[in-house]
Formats: structure tokens, sequence, C-alpha cells
């Protein structure tokens, strides 16, 4: 069987922390919406009809954009999936994310908002699977 992944692990949140990233992170999501979202973990979200899972993760983006911009956030790049060019030909997709937060800390501050949390449940509901990926800037340049 093979396994999902919706949230960070106790273990894989203290990695991040201790990989002593300086300045921005951006992070990298790749998001496998279900077909049809499943409210059953956050029912006070449940739309009167079911809808799509992407539809849930968009309802989820538009609560989330709020808190992600007055943490000093952005979003860098949305757009959606397709067969990769290079990788495995039975894994897919359905959309990237690329999210630029200006430090480890606002990150943070971000992922704890209270009020962010109360609509994560759209997140949870729309997603069959993800990978998120932090990445910090590095120079392609090679030193003289």
């Amino acid at each position: 069987m093979q396994s999902t992944y919706l949230d960070p692990t106790h273990e894989q949140g203290r990695a991040l922390f201790t990989r002593g990233i300086q300045g921005p992170v951006v992070m990298l999501n790749l998001l496998r919406f279900r077909a049809t979202a499943d409210y059953a973990g956050a029912p006070a979200l449940a739309p009167a009809m079911p809808i799509s899972g992407e539809e849930a993760y968009r309802r989820y983006m538009q609560h989330t954009l709020p808190f992600l911009q007055r943490s000093g956030g952005e979003v860098l790049f949305f757009g959606r999936g397709g067969d990769y060019l290079i990788g495995p030909t039975n894994e897919r997709w359905d959309a990237v994310l690329l999210v630029r937060q200006s430090s480890l800390q606002s990150f943070l501050a971000f992922a704890s908002d209270q009020e962010y949390l109360a609509g994560i449940g759209h997140r949870s509901a729309a997603l069959e699977d993800s990978r998120l990926l932090p990445l910090a800037a590095q120079s392609v340049e090679q030193e003289a």
C-alpha cells in the first residue's frame, strides 16, 4: 500500500528548523486532489453539496491568502501539473504551488496562526496526497 503525505511529522518539522536556513525560503508544493472533497475531518467547513478536491483547495487558498500575506509570504506560482518530462510514469501531480516566505520564523508564525488553522480543513478535504519541499536560495555561480 502506498503512503500518502498530508502533514509533516514532528521529526520533519524539527529537521526543517535545524537546517539553519537563513533568509527567504520557498516552499515547493506538489498537490494531488481528491475527485470529491472529503470533509469528514472538518464537517463544520463542509459545503451543502459535494465539491471536487480542486474546488476545496481553491476555498483553502481563498481563506489562506490574507494570513500568508500578513506573515510576509507570497504565492510565486500556482499552476496545473501534468506528465513528467523526467520522472516516474506512475506518479501524477494535479497542481504545483510555490510559496515564498521571508524566513522560517515567518513561516512558523503563519503555520501556527489559529485563525489560519481554522480553515485548514479545506486543505485536508481537498488533497489525496502532497509533497512539501522547503527550498533555500543558493548561487549557481562558482567561486573563483
